[in-house]
C-alpha cells in the first residue's frame, strides 16, 4: 500500500512555442519526433522529487541527466510540478487534497521556459474528480507550454482516506481530461497540449477504451512500476497490453525506491530499449 510519507506521495509570455514546438496549433504530434525527459517535485518535499528548493540547481542536474540520453532525436525537457497535492487530512471542503498557488506555479513554469522545456500540473485529486482540479488551473492552461499529469493511485472513492488502498479512475474520467484540453487547443489557437497518466499498477485505470483520441493533445501512459529493472519491466508489459493504440508511452524511475536493495537504476540505454519504446522518462 503507498503511504503519504514515503517518497512515491507524489502569464507573461507570449503564445508561441518554445525551442521545437510550433507557435500554431500542432498538426502532428511533437511526441512522434522527440524524446521528452523530466523531474517532478513540489516545493520544499524532497521526498516527491528532485525538482524541489533551488530550482536553478534542480534544472542544472537535468540538463546533465539530458545528456545522458542518446542523439537520435532532440530532447524536450520537462517539469512535472505536484500542483494537487493528496493530504492525509480532509481539509475544510473534505477532499483531501491541496492546491499549489499561483506564485508557486509561475516559479515552476519559470524554470520550464528557462530549459526551453514544457511544464505539467500533476494531480492527485483525492476524494476529488479530475476535471474541476484541472479546470482549476485554466488560466495556466492557456499558456502553449503548460500541459497535466493525472495521478489515478491518488484519486480514491468517498470514505477511502488517500493511502490506505490505491485509488482509481476510469477511460472515461480520462477522456473527459482530454477533452477538455482539446477545447482549450482548439478555442485559444493553442500548440498541442501533453495529458500524461500515471499508472503505478494495472488496476488504478478500469476500462481505459473510453479514453479517445483528441485532436491536439498528445496522451502518454507513463507506468510508474516500484522495484527492481525485472519488477518495473513486468508492470510495463501487463500495463502495454492494456494500453490503447492512439496512447503514447512513457516511463518513470525513482532514484531512492527503485535502488532500495542494492539494484542500479536502469539506464537511459535499458529504458529507451523497452517495448514500445516511451516518448516520455520522468525521474522522481
Amino acid at each position: 500500500m503507498p503511504t503519504l510519507s514515503g517518497p512515491h506521495n507524489r502569464l507573461d509570455a507570449p503564445a508561441a512555442g518554445l525551442r521545437g514546438f510550433p507557435a500554431q496549433v500542432a498538426t502532428h504530434s511533437v511526441v512522434d519526433d522527440h524524446l521528452l525527459v523530466g523531474y517532478c517535485g513540489a516545493p520544499g518535499s524532497p521526498a516527491l522529487g528532485r525538482m524541489t528548493g533551488d530550482l536553478q540547481a534542480a534544472s542544472a542536474q537535468l540538463r546533465e541527466l539530458i545528456a545522458t540520453y542518446p542523439k537520435d532525436r532532440p530532447v524536450v525537457p520537462v517539469v512535472e510540478l505536484i500542483a494537487t497535492t493528496v493530504n492525509p487530512t480532509p481539509g475544510p471542503d473534505g477532499m483531501f487534497r491541496s492546491r499549489a498557488n499561483d506564485s508557486t506555479i509561475r516559479r515552476y513554469l519559470d524554470a520550464a521556459r528557462a530549459l526551453g522545456g514544457q511544464l505539467l500540473l500533476d494531480i492527485q485529486p483525492g476524494r476529488a474528480d479530475f476535471l474541476p482540479e484541472v479546470k482549476a488551473f485554466e488560466h495556466w492552461l492557456v499558456e502553449p507550454d503548460v500541459g497535466v499529469a493525472l495521478d489515478p493511485e491518488w484519486a480514491v472513492e468517498p470514505g477511502v482516506v488517500p493511502g490506505e488502498e490505491f485509488g482509481v479512475t476510469t477511460g472515461e474520467e480520462l477522456d473527459g481530461v482530454a477533452a477538455y484540453l482539446a477545447s482549450l487547443v482548439a478555442r485559444h489557437r493553442l500548440p498541442e497540449k501533453i495529458m500524461v497518466y500515471h499508472q503505478v499498477a494495472v488496476s488504478v485505470v478500469r476500462d481505459i477504451a473510453g479514453l479517445k483520441r483528441h485532436h491536439g493533445v498528445a496522451v502518454i501512459n507513463v507506468v510508474d512500476g516500484i522495484g527492481s529493472p525485472e519488477a518495473k519491466k513486468a508492470t510495463w508489459d501487463l500495463v502495454m497490453k492494456r494500453r490503447p493504440p492512439h496512447v503514447n508511452t512513457g516511463f518513470k524511475l525513482f532514484y531512492q525506491e527503485d535502488t532500495r536493495n542494492g539494484q542500479a537504476l536502469m539506464t537511459p540505454e535499458q529504458v529507451l530499449a523497452l517495448n514500445p519504446k516511451p516518448v516520455y522518462v520522468v525521474y522522481e
